[in-house]
């Protein structure tokens, strides 16, 4: 029997930083993986790929040179998905390779296999030989993410109708794609095909998308998808998926409509990957979608010594918090203090344009009877914005009007990812409209628009210095 003082199952964003933080603490720690390198669903098959594919379509298309260049203008004529792979299999070896740089420098054990509980202190790993380790950890923490959610009623094939995880291993790029799901996956990877000039269709049988968003942004954001010729079929059930003798494949919605594409991507919703971990040997259960009740602060579970962090723990479901996640649950596994983190967190979003948020929506500052006054720049307005081509972008920013503070910030364009720290560190240092009407922004650059907007919003407020 193998002893440690914590066994870490999954070396996703929470698992591996949980891991280095207890090592850090010296704790003998195990990270259990059952994929063929470690780095878990971030680096094979989510977050880093799904950004590399983003990264390499609007480079090898150049979508970002197209404001001077017009539609047609291409860096690279003819576009493959080996084009695409290439760069992703570069950026995912380097990833690997730091992570178990990182492992070996902090002296986090590594072991591959499938781990399951055999009781709450005991898990078994069978590893790909056969062979059968028993382990015990003093704590124990599950960070084994989410994998797509894939219904009986869709006939997937992995060649024509596909969930997220098979998309990065298309063989050929298709002309038209149809993406069922408008969720945060669905849209990145539809707006990423659209810039490759792909014919891309959207369902969802809600009749909004992205509803945590910011309602103004998601109407920038689906003006600018509409203008290039996206459809969105909103409001609509893909009730019926069937791949036609031509080759091609056709769905029915819920209102007898049909919709034939050459290639389907199913991207509505995720499961926690926790099937295979016999929680009842433990003492736990998980919900319908298989994902694992938590305290928030600390991220116990309902056995005191077994504590979940990351996708597998629900909203919001980042490589960035569950970093955090990961971080405070071993710092609590282990017996360290850990303080709780900022209010504020930046959402993104890498669609074709990027969406990123910070704080209160203007929806939910309504909802809380908040007086409030908004500023908006537009990038265009910038003269970086002009340098770049770029003639769409908004920059939104919510303030009390009582206390004069920022209550959130909301971004659709360029580098939106990128802007929002700005923001997000003036909200939790509780900063003013004040902050951005007098301060210096580097010029010309995009975060000229932080001034802008700051000045839209201060001269609706007023002067507070000419009052009282």
């Amino acid at each position: 029997m193998l002893q440690f003082d914590l066994v870490v199952v999954g070396s996703g964003p929470a698992g591996r930083r949980g891991a280095i933080q207890a090592a850090k603490l010296g704790k003998r720690v195990l990270v259990i993986e059952q994929g063929k390198r470690v780095g878990g669903v971030s680096v094979h098959t989510g977050t880093i790929p799904s950004k590399t594919l983003r990264e390499t379509a609007l480079n090898l298309s150049g979508w970002r040179e197209r404001g001077f260049y017009g539609r047609a203008y291409r860096v690279k004529q003819e576009i493959s998905a080996d084009d695409l792979r290439r760069r992703l299999l570069i950026t995912l070896d380097h990833e690997v390779e730091v992570l178990e740089h990182q492992f070996a420098r902090n002296r986090v054990q590594h072991m591959r296999g499938k781990a399951s509980f055999v009781t709450p202190e005991t898990l078994q790993v069978v590893k790909d030989d056969g062979e059968i380790v028993h382990v015990e950890g003093k704590s124990v923490m599950l960070a084994v993410g989410t994998k797509p959610y894939r219904p009986a009623s869709i006939p997937f094939d992995g060649e024509s109708i596909l969930d997220s995880d098979e998309l990065l291993d298309i063989k050929d790029l298709p002309r038209s794609i149809a993406v069922i799901g408008a969720g945060v996956i669905g849209i990145e990877y539809a707006t990423i095909f659209s810039a490759l000039d792909m014919q891309v269709t959207v369902i969802d049988p809600k009749p909004t998308i992205l509803d945590f968003i910011d309602k103004e942004i998601v109407e920038d954001f689906i003006y600018q998808l509409r203008d290039r010729n996206m459809k969105l079929i909103l409001g609509q059930k893909a009730d019926k998926v069937e791949k036609l003798d031509n080759g091609k494949c056709a769905i029915t919605l819920d209102n007898g409509r049909h919709v034939t594409t050459d290639m389907v991507l199913y991207a509505a919703g995720r499961m926690g990957a926790t099937d295979s971990l016999n929680l009842a040997a433990a003492g736990l259960g998980a919900d319908a979608r298989g994902r694992l009740d938590v305290n928030p602060e600390t991220f116990q579970t309902s056995v005191p010594h077994i504590y979940a962090a990351g996708d597998v723990v629900g909203f919001p479901s980042l490589a960035s918090t569950s970093m955090e996640q990961g971080r405070i649950a071993a710092r609590v596994a282990v017996g360290a203090i850990a303080k709780e983190p900022p209010k504020y967190f930046p959402y993104g979003i890498y669609a074709v344009p990027e969406i990123s948020t910070c704080g209160l929506t203007e929806e939910e500052v309504k909802e809380r009877g908040i007086p409030y006054e908004c500023g908006m720049a537009r990038f265009r307005e910038t003269s970086r914005g002009h340098i770049m081509g770029l003639d769409s972008g908004l920059l939104k920013m919510i303030f009390s009007l009582k206390t004069r503070r920022l209550l959130g910030v909301h971004i659709v364009g360029e580098g939106a990812t990128e802007l929002v720290h700005i923001g997000q560190a003036v909200l939790n240092l509780k900063g003013t409209v004040e902050y951005f009407v007098e301060n210096t922004f580097n010029y010309p650059t995009l975060a000229e628009a932080y001034k802008i907007a700051g000045l839209d919003a201060w001269n609706r407020m007023g002067d507070l210095s000419q009052t009282g």
